[in-house]
């Protein structure tokens, strides 16, 4: 299996993927953290590739998205964006309103809090 269709059956067999430096319970950078620490907050299910395994995947997921950083977050298989964009999507409820729609499950009052916390 080549490193496109390892990640193309990733994105695609679970609902909530974060390609990240480290795990979701020790990132090893600060924007996978930031990423990691929103979802890890907000109660998002999700599933952590570490990047830092695995060159083939490290590359091949820029390959595969056409966008050159990590972390990357993919829901219902579709790319979302890296820390900047999920951090925005944050505070403007936008992130909130995606999971919804996809019918993801998160904590409301806690993407509140992160948006009190940052007003």
């Amino acid at each position: 299996m080549t490193a496109e269709d390892q990640i193309q059956d990733t994105v695609t067999s679970n609902d909530v993927v974060l390609y990240m430096k480290g795990t979701k319970s020790m990132p090893q950078c600060g924007f996978s953290s930031r990423v990691a620490g929103v979802l890890n907050f907000m109660g998002v299910e999700y599933t952590d590739v570490n990047v830092l395994a695995d060159d083939a995947i490290r590359q091949g997921i820029k390959d595969y998205s056409e966008w050159p950083t990590i972390p990357q977050l993919y829901v219902k298989g579709e790319f979302v964006g890296g820390c900047d964009i999920i951090t925005e999507m944050t505070l403007s409820g936008e992130l909130d309103q995606m999971l919804a729609d996809k019918g993801i499950s998160f904590d409301k009052a806690a993407a509140e809090k992160i948006r009190e916390a940052n007003a």
